[in-house]
């Protein structure tokens, strides 16, 4: 059967390149074409374009790069036309993923969307173009499924594939990874930064700003795969802090405590059972935009899974030197450290367990025969 998956992220790449890995067990001559990046092309099949070529970030990047984003799409629809596969297969990306599912319902191909569109977030009404445009919904979080029940549209809830991906994750040797990077004994904090441009521009620099205040941690900065390490280069001007780029998760596996860009990888973190402040800071246009149309009490996943503040954050003016070193050294305090490990695993259970990607690949197969 040919598969065709359109991932716009990093994110996006490690569940597609999972996914297709699922798909073979069940489909060994599956043929898979996408738009994805360096994971999914390890599985095999051939890229379209690249995620890096398309991330774009918030509202006024939108904007800007409006002409540029519908040339993406009119490109995306002539090639799934020309290669006309047994299953269309979309990845979280909303902004570009639905308008493709609208043109694929309409052209006769059938729809499946693994990662809902966060319609819970904002923008409600989308839940009528879903049910119009998408044939099969695969959701990852439990929350997700009462919401669309609500709407009288049934999904599946599959778990989540992070929990797949980190328990597939071998565990690095500390000794080694110390020598390889030039690391001393001291405990690790962990930089996440967000894996674009714009993000990382905005956060970096205010969450480097405490690292004189803990002489007795080091600082490692999780590369993105989408950025070189030269991006990173002027950000880095103080003494103990590292940049070690694409090994988020042996970076995690190693750290004490992390200073998290909102997205995916605050969850990431808690899967790691890594003490946590989550940071946010986007474009002043873009922020005042997105409070007037999200309605949400939380931004971090963590959060919004568990329904209560397990995890602190501090958004846009709230992300200053002052509150970070606070947060910071909270969160490095044994007691604080052993309540939030209590409700990671809380976290966890919620989740659904292990077996994502087999499980959207089993569904998603048996709807071809």
């Amino acid at each position: 059967m040919k598969y065709y998956l359109i991932a716009g992220e990093a994110s996006g790449d490690l569940h597609g390149a999972n996914l297709m890995k699922s798909i073979l067990k069940k489909d060994p001559e599956a043929e898979f074409r996408f738009w994805g990046g360096d994971l999914m092309q390890q599985v095999g099949g051939t890229i379209v374009v690249h995620y890096k070529e398309r991330a774009f970030m918030g509202f006024s990047e939108v904007f800007f790069n409006l002409l540029k984003i519908l040339g993406f799409i009119k490109h995306c629809k002539k090639d799934i036309a020309e290669y006309r596969p047994d299953a269309l297969i979309l990845i979280d990306n909303s902004g570009f993923n639905l308008r493709i599912a609208k043109w694929a319902k309409i052209n006769g191909f059938t729809t499946h969307y693994y990662i809902s569109p966060q319609v819970w977030a904002s923008r409600a009404g989308r839940v009528k173009k879903i049910k119009a445009y998408v044939d099969h919904m695969y959701v990852i979080l439990p929350f997700v499924q009462r919401f669309y029940e609500t709407y009288d549209y049934p999904v599946h809830f599959v778990g989540h594939p992070l929990i797949d991906a980190i328990a597939a994750h071998e565990q690095v040797m500390p000794a080694d990874f110390k020598q390889q990077y030039q690391l001393d004994d001291r405990p690790i904090i962990a930089i996440l930064p967000g894996s674009r441009k714009q993000e990382i521009k905005k956060m970096l620099s205010v969450m480097l700003s405490v690292v004189d205040d803990f002489p007795a941690y080091q600082f490692i900065i999780a590369g993105a795969p989408s950025q070189e390490a030269d991006f990173y280069t002027p950000f880095i001007k103080k003494e103990g802090v590292h940049l070690v780029m694409n090994r988020t998760y042996d970076i995690l596996s190693l750290s004490s405590a992390a200073l998290v860009t909102s997205g995916t990888a605050t969850l990431e973190t808690a899967l790691f059972k890594v003490p946590q402040v989550v940071c946010y800071k986007g474009n002043a246009l873009s922020y005042q935009i997105a409070k007037r149309i999200i309605q949400l009490e939380y931004i971090s996943l963590v959060n919004l899974i568990m329904d209560k503040p397990v995890v602190t954050e501090l958004i846009q003016d709230d992300l200053n030197t002052h509150r970070l070193r606070q947060e910071l050294t909270t969160i490095t305090d044994d007691y604080q450290r052993a309540v939030m490990f209590l409700a990671y695993y809380d976290l966890e259970k919620k989740l659904g367990g292990k077996g994502a990607s087999d499980k959207t690949a089993s569904l998603i197969t048996q709807t071809l025969h």
